[in-house]
């Protein structure tokens, strides 16, 4: 029996027959470890490694967290999975392992899953014609494009419209079923690439139509009840179908077990749960996003490797799921590995080309040479992740301030804000529209807390049932930059964005400018107010 099957008390008992005390001690410190070892290895859906164990260099690991951090790329979490089993894990704080995290587009490779298990089924078939499974909500001339539109088109973007049409339709339209079937078709279903989230919006209405049930249910007993994925959330538009192309919220570690499963050809634990010929199919090449396309341009974007079937090829013969700013799930099947990454970035291919840079070279065919300083070095980066916190910058701070100032019209209908700080927590009531909002910040570091106004975001124009979302969990942190300028910095932690206020008071006055995290500086909206009291 070895080490890991005995109790405590069995371990002591047996070293204390043949040792003597000095040598306990050290047996006792072993234990330890090889106890917390155990708790981690109980507490995660993988094996837990060390990163030479599985081939893969601890140094390249930390050399890459080094580069992040100096980068223009905030990351929020991080997943390293080498042969089934995590080598390298964290999270920025105030990110955390058991929050969930917006996937944007990576929620697409979700809903062409659901689509394996509906063909698998024989519900369909990807040869299905899209106009068969709508025919109350066609128009009442059926022109050919759309009649030829294929299950196939939609899960490869090849649809032919001329223009995405998902934000026109999404904001502006309660039944996008219908109005997505009345769009013009400029090209032949299937010969051009457009990228067309409403496409895959219209996926998921196919699920929930041969299946009776929103794809999230539809994918809990198939998909998320077996590979231990809970807590999961979809949007769901106005007529009750999850959006399909982006919304669903899942946890870091989720992301790895859809990696990983992936991976495995559609095996989890010892069962197979969606043919390995549908997994095969769905993450090869099915059309190309630009043909034509110098191949030095080729060589050096993983936006040019051709689509799949809401899959994107990779570099290194990779493939990937992949949401807006840095929301990614990178299978590589020739080095058995699987990256999972949340974050909030402007350029996404900078975020890959990091991976390529660092992480694929420290990856060797067999294992290395154990390396303790290098492992407790990189576990100790790993603990220390974190974003920073507003802060004072200035020694003139106001440690108690209580105003409240009315707000001049403007684009967010926020009507008045008021302050009030003591004990270096900032109190914020924010009235906007007809309701009011209690926001709370602390100074130098992260507050959580909790609210019903909608944060900043790619879908908020969206006529969505945005009700499921609702609290939104946030952490707020404060600094005054000087004696007249207060920063509010509010974290939408399940999501990637950010909201800052920076408020200006002048005699009786507020200049404030608030931005969003995705703007990257542009697009502020500026408030004006006059104090109240």
């Amino acid at each position: 029996m070895s080490i890991y099957h005995l109790s405590p008390v069995q371990i002591i008992v047996r070293s204390w027959s043949g040792y003597c005390k000095k040598q306990l001690f050290a047996v006792i410190v072993c234990f330890l470890f090889f106890s917390s070892t155990l708790y981690a290895q109980k507490t995660s859906p993988f094996p837990i490694s060390t990163p030479e164990a599985e081939g893969v260099s601890a140094a390249g690991i930390g050399s890459f967290l080094n580069a992040v951090a100096q980068s223009k790329h905030e990351f929020h979490s991080f997943m390293f999975l080498r042969h089934g089993k995590i080598i390298a894990q964290g999270w920025w704080n105030p990110y955390q392992s058991t929050l969930r995290h917006s996937l944007y587009s990576c929620s697409k490779s979700f809903t062409s899953t659901a689509i394996g298990f509906a063909v698998s089924e024989k519900r369909l078939s990807v040869n299905d014609k899209v106009a068969s499974f709508f025919a109350g909500s066609l128009p009442d001339s059926i022109p050919p494009y759309l009649a030829a539109l294929t299950v196939k088109d939609l899960l490869t973007m090849s649809v032919g419209q001329a223009v995405d049409p998902t934000f026109a339709v999404a904001s502006r339209e309660d039944n996008w079923v219908k109005a997505f079937l009345a769009l013009p078709i400029a090209h032949k279903p299937g010969s051009q690439f457009l990228y067309n989230s409403m496409a895959t919006f219209m996926l998921s209405a196919i699920v929930q139509k041969v299946t009776g049930q929103k794809e999230v249910d539809y994918l809990k007993p198939r998909l998320f009840d077996p590979l231990g994925i809970k807590g999961m959330d979809w949007e769901i538009n106005k007529q009750g179908i999850n959006t399909g192309g982006w919304g669903l919220r899942v946890k870091t570690e989720d992301l790895a077990k859809m990696g990983q499963f992936y991976l495995q050809k559609g095996m989890w634990n010892g069962k197979q749960l969606l043919p390995k010929e549908w997994i095969e199919e769905a993450t090869t090449f099915k059309i190309d996003q630009a043909p034509g396309i110098a191949q030095s341009k080729r060589d050096s974007s993983d936006w040019m490797q051709g689509y799949c079937y809401q899959f994107w090829r990779c570099r290194h013969n990779a493939f990937r799921a992949d949401g807006a700013f840095g929301q990614y799930i990178i299978v590589m099947p020739d080095q058995d590995a699987v990256i999972a990454i949340t974050s909030e970035t402007g350029d996404m291919q900078g975020e890959l080309n990091l991976i390529w840079k660092y992480l694929l070279p420290a990856m060797h065919p067999k294992a290395l040479s154990p390396n303790k300083g290098d492992d407790v070095k990189l576990e100790k980066h790993l603990s220390a992740l974190s974003l920073p916190p507003a802060t004072n910058t200035s020694n003139h701070t106001n440690s108690t301030f209580t105003k409240t100032f009315s707000i001049q019209p403007n684009a967010l209908h926020i009507s008045s804000i008021a302050f009030n700080i003591t004990n270096n927590v900032c109190h914020v009531t924010l009235k906007k529209d007809s309701a009011s909002y209690a926001l709370n910040f602390e100074t130098g570091k992260w507050l959580p807390g909790k609210t019903d106004m909608q944060g900043p975001g790619l879908v908020t124009g969206a006529r969505e049932d945005f009700s499921l979302l609702v609290p939104y969990k946030v952490e707020g942190s404060y600094g005054w930059n000087d004696n007249q300028t207060l920063q509010l910095k509010l974290r939408y932690i399940e999501s990637p964005h950010t909201e800052t206020i920076t408020c200006h008071f002048t005699d009786q006055q507020l200049n404030a400018n608030v931005e969003y995290s995705f703007n990257y500086g542009n697009n502020k909206v500026v408030l004006h107010g006059e104090l109240v009291k």
